[in-house]
């Protein structure tokens, strides 16, 4: 019987290890537990240039997004309130550049970690625990409390769930910043990825490897661990809700995550009156006041829907922007060689298609300055 139950999700895997530099793991992976976070920084950094596999020339670049960052205000003195931003799985400390900009001139001392088994290549993420994962978040909260009188936490779909999961077991998180939180996955057939584990080491691979800023590999144990992650933030959520200021933001089409069974958890376990849902979409129809929502077919810019990742990033985004570097055409629709020229591409969630139009994945938001507003309208209520 549980190998029936397995076959779809064994049969979606790659049942054959690719082979090469990107799918073969590192000795070990890196300490996350420096009593100083610029060393953390900087041994991280030596441990990503020592273990990664470069995808481009520009080797600082990608260096660059894959490290842990700090930005601080501009004031001299003990700021009063600091924020640490963790990734997503597969994703980098970098998709946090464009929120953490916004923060510091807010006056938080703004800190960017990366979760043990990124930054490097695919296959270390085979290496980690989601133990690791819990402790690496918890030290660096330990260490930004030791700088500021009250600590904040964001996070980006994996990482929503790791730092709400640590908040609901502390007094001292003064509010959540969540992007894509990945509370509820669509994929219900994801709660076998334990299993699927001890059979495959992988369940997708998507050549060629181009992006720079996230993996686009994905290991057995990778998706286990992000199950995990959302084991425990439901669990804890069901135990005790939320009742500091909170500003979730989400996409009704987002691929990945169930916005409807994220929004359910909104409404019941987010109490405070002060918190906000932006959606990205048609109204839920919801009677909370607190949801903030915005259309999402803008055919003058030729969008038809919001993606996962498309949040976090500003349309002026060197990388991901709204005239970035990369184009994600693999999306979910058939590709010819090239693709069409980007003045004729339209743009959309993983999956979404169109009779005569090609869409590539939408990765950034353009709302961007309006969700500024709404952060820096959160973040700065009494």
């Amino acid at each position: 019987m549980l190998i029936l139950l397995m076959l779809p999700f064994l049969l979606s895997g790659c049942l054959e290890n690719p082979v090469g530099p990107l799918y073969t793991a590192s000795e070990s992976l890196p300490r996350y537990d420096q009593p100083a976070f610029q060393q953390y920084v900087d041994e991280t950094r030596e441990w990503i240039e020592k273990n990664r596999y470069f995808l481009t020339t520009a080797r600082e670049t990608e260096l660059a997004v894959n490290t842990p960052f700090e930005l601080r205000p501009s004031q001299e003195t003990r700021p009063g309130r600091g924020i640490l931003l963790v990734h997503g799985l597969g994703d980098s400390p970098g998709y946090f550049k464009d929120v953490a900009e916004v923060l510091v001139r807010e006056g938080f001392l703004v800190r960017a970690m990366l979760l043990p088994g990124h930054g490097t290549r695919p296959a270390d993420l085979m290496l980690p625990s989601v133990e690791d994962w819990k402790n690496a978040v918890a030290h660096q909260v330990a260490l930004l409390s030791e700088e500021v009188d009250e600590v904040w936490l964001g996070g980006f779909s994996t990482g929503a769930n790791l730092v709400t999961a640590y908040a609901l077991q502390s007094e001292e998180v003064g509010g959540l910043l969540l992007f894509s939180p990945g509370f509820v996955p669509r994929q219900k057939r994801i709660a076998l990825a334990s299993v699927a584990n001890l059979f495959i080491d992988w369940v997708d691979v998507d050549e060629p490897a181009n992006n720079y800023m996230r993996y686009e590999a994905l290991s057995a144990n990778a998706v286990d661990l992000y199950y995990k992650t959302t084991q425990e933030v439901r669990s804890l959520l069901r135990w005790k809700g939320f009742d500091k200021p909170a500003l979730v933001v989400m996409s009704r089409d987002d691929s990945i995550i169930d916005p409807y069974g994220v929004l359910d958890i909104f409404e019941k376990r987010f109490s405070h009156k002060g918190s906000r849902f932006v959606w990205y979409g048609p109204s839920p129809g919801t009677s909370d006041a607190r949801v903030i929502s915005r259309p999402t077919r803008l055919p003058e810019q030729r969008i038809s829907s919001f993606s996962h990742l498309c949040v976090l990033f500003s349309p002026g985004h060197p990388y991901y922007g709204q005239n970035g570097t990369i184009i994600m055409l693999d999306n979910g629709q058939h590709l010819s060689v090239s693709g069409p020229a980007r003045e004729d591409l339209w743009y959309s969630a993983y999956g979404y298609t169109e009779p005569d139009k090609f869409h590539a994945r939408l990765t950034w938001n353009p709302y961007f300055d309006e969700l500024v507003s709404e952060v820096r309208s959160l973040v700065n209520r009494r």
